[in-house]
C-alpha cells in the first residue's frame, strides 16, 4: 500500500491532486440525496482515502486522473440523461481502469466508485460483481469494509434478494466497526417488516434506538416500533 505523507507535505501536493480531491467533493455535494440514502457515501469515503494517500507512482497517478475523469463524465451525463444512459456512456472508461490499474489503490477504489454507479443505474448484477470483488481488496482498506457490505446488501435488495440484503447489513451490525452501524440497523428493520418478520423488525428498530440515539433514522425508527407494537397488542 502507498505511503501515507504528513499534513505539511499534503499541503505541497501539486494542483493535480487538489483538483482530484476539490471534483470527488463536489460530485459529494451534488449527489447528496444518493448520500443520504447510504450508497453515494462512497464517494466521500473515497475522498478520505485518497486524501492520504501518497502517489508516488506515475501509474497511481493516471489511474486516479483517470476515475477522476469517468466521474466527471458519469456526473455530468446522468444530470442530461440519467443514470443508465450515463453508466453505458463510462462503462469502458472504467473497464480500462480496472483492466491496466486492478493492482493499484486507483483501481481498487475505482472498482468502488463503478459498482456504485452500477448500482445507481440499476445494473444490480454488475454492482454485486464489482463490490464483491473490492471486498477481497478490502483488507488494504479496513474502513472501507462496511461501505462495500452496504453496497452489496443495497444491491441485493435491488435485485428482490432480501434473505441476501440481510445477511450483509447483519455483517455490519455484528462487527467491530461502528461505521454505518445505525444505518443498517435502520435497514434491518425495513426490510424485516418487508419480509414479513415484524419481531425481528421491531427489534433491529429498538437497538437502533437504545444504541444510537443521535442517529439520522432515530424518528422514523421510533414511528415505526409504534406502528409495530400497536399491530401486534390491538387496543
Amino acid at each position: 500500500m502507498a505511503k501515507k505523507k504528513t499534513r505539511k507535505q499534503l499541503l505541497k501536493e501539486p494542483d493535480e491532486f487538489l483538483t482530484f480531491t476539490q471534483s470527488l467533493m463536489r460530485y459529494v455535494l451534488e449527489h447528496k440525496v444518493q448520500i443520504a440514502a447510504g450508497l453515494g457515501v462512497l464517494f466521500a469515503i473515497v475522498i478520505v482515502v485518497s486524501g492520504v494517500l501518497y502517489f508516488s507512482e506515475k501509474a497511481e497517478n493516471r489511474a486516479f486522473a483517470m476515475m477522476n475523469s469517468a466521474m466527471e463524465r458519469f456526473n455530468t451525463l446522468s444530470e442530461e440523461e440519467g443514470p443508465e444512459k450515463a453508466y453505458a456512456a463510462v462503462n469502458q472508461e472504467f473497464q480500462t481502469i480496472l483492466e491496466k490499474y486492478s493492482n493499484k489503490d486507483g483501481g481498487k477504489l475505482a472498482r468502488i466508485a463503478y459498482g456504485d454507479i452500477a448500482f445507481e443505474a440499476k445494473a444490480y448484477d454488475r454492482a454485486i460483481e464489482l463490490y464483491e470483488t473490492a471486498l477481497r481488496d478490502a483488507n488494504s482498506y479496513p474502513s472501507l469494509r462496511n461501505f462495500i457490505l452496504a453496497g452489496l446488501a443495497y444491491s441485493y435488495e435491488g435485485n428482490g434478494d432480501l434473505a441476501s440484503a440481510v445477511r450483509y447489513f447483519e455483517m455490519i451490525t455484528s462487527g467491530t466497526n461502528s461505521l454505518m452501524k445505525a444505518e443498517a440497523f435502520f435497514n434491518l428493520g425495513r426490510i424485516y417488516a418487508e419480509m414479513g418478520k415484524p419481531e425481528k423488525s421491531a427489534r433491529a428498530y429498538e437497538t437502533l434506538i437504545a444504541d444510537y440515539p443521535d442517529a439520522t433514522y432515530i424518528d422514523l425508527a421510533k414511528e415505526r416500533v409504534a406502528k409495530t407494537t400497536s399491530v401486534e397488542s390491538p387496543t
